[in-house]
């Protein structure tokens, strides 16, 4: 069987939303130093001065 008859296009979808959610919600709650300006986790931008 071919892999993409296994997978449809809902469940991509889902999935990406899912990764998209997961990120903003570890920008919202993990300190800034792991996810936010200048952070190892999820770079957000320029770190401030």
């Amino acid at each position: 069987m071919s892999f993409l008859n296994l997978v449809s296009f809902d469940e991509i979808a889902a999935s990406l939303l899912l990764c998209l959610v997961a990120r903003e919600l570890m920008i919202l709650a993990l300190p800034d130093h792991i996810a936010g300006p200048g952070g190892w986790l999820i770079d957000t931008g320029e770190e401030e001065a």
